[in-house]
């Protein structure tokens, strides 16, 4: 079974799909004979290839600006029987098909990687990491990521979960205790295991012609949902936190800000989302002047 990033590549996939067996169903049709009554066929007239059909009804049906080339270049050809038949592109994040989202950076920056991964980390100058903690459940998490510091080089984002610190399971301890592990350690080397912000997810949305996916937010918290947009046709939910947009950490932001990152985002957007109550927990006790002035919040690499 097929996985998608959003609504709009599924809905854009099930078009092209039933056109390809179309187009493969009358290929496969006995020649007529003379004299026998021919109906005319649904596809006469219809503007270019058989397999892309005009995609201008689906576009308008969910607001967007659908071009019949463009997905025509982010699905993957497989020529068969003089047909060409479109096939998911296996590319990019698990293997989705994504015929209007297509090779979007913003998605893959944005992932949240399902297992388990060993970072490295050595102390600055100051013999610091950059690293802030937070105890949730039993859990050790983290709270803080400060800008161009080793924890934000090595790829610690707010919310990875801790599991170890240099071999030591950190389930059930407190933040000092997890503190001390991390500044009595070595300055050269420090082994974290850690797992992808379990408490937060990606939702991908495709901006309308007037460039909105139709959610409002305030103080970074989304707030209300526009009826038949994006937004709401791919599960935002209201009372959720944005944590980022395209995988840029946007924590701490003024609105205005926020407005800008989403105003100068490709079409196809991704935002990762928090629990209205899990985040405030997260931040509890942490002033919104230093989560803007600290905080990393650059675009990371992919």
């Amino acid at each position: 079974m097929s996985l998608y990033p959003s609504l709009e590549d599924l809905k854009v996939d099930k078009v092209i799909k039933a056109q390809a067996q179309f187009a493969q169903t009358t290929t496969s049709m006995p020649a007529i004979t003379e004299g026998t009554y021919q109906p005319q066929l649904a596809t006469a007239g219809m503007p270019g290839s058989s397999l892309y059909p005009n995609l201008e009804e689906l576009g308008e049906y969910m607001g967007l600006s659908l071009n019949s080339d463009e997905v025509q270049r982010n699905l993957a050809l497989l020529p068969v029987a003089d047909n060409q038949v479109a096939v998911p592109s296996i590319s990019g994040v698990g293997g989705m098909v994504r015929p209007v989202t297509g090779a979007d950076v913003g998605i893959r920056r944005a992932e949240i990687r399902p297992g388990l991964r060993e970072i490295i980390l050595c102390k600055d100058q100051e013999g610091k990491v950059g690293l802030r903690l937070r105890s949730i459940d039993n859990g050790v998490f983290v709270q803080l990521v400060q800008a161009n510091s080793p924890a934000a080089l090595a790829g610690l984002r707010f919310g990875d979960q801790v599991l170890q610190i240099n071999g030591q399971n950190c389930a059930g301890w407190s933040v000092d205790k997890a503190h001390k592990a991390l500044k009595a350690a070595a300055d050269t080397r420090i082994e974290l295991v850690v797992r992808d912000r379990p408490f937060q997810r990606t939702v991908t949305m495709h901006k309308d012609s007037s460039g909105h996916v139709g959610f409002i937010y305030k103080s970074g918290k989304i707030t209300s949902l526009v009826k038949d947009g994006s937004a709401a046709r791919n599960g935002v939910l209201t009372d959720h936190y944005i944590c980022e947009i395209n995988g840029q950490n946007i924590i701490g932001l003024k609105d205005s800000q926020i407005k800008d990152i989403l105003s100068t985002s490709p079409t196809a957007m991704t935002i990762t989302i928090m629990p209205k109550f899990i985040y405030e927990h997260m931040i509890k006790r942490m002033s919104s002047g230093l989560l803007r002035s600290a905080m990393d919040h650059s675009v990371p690499e992919v």
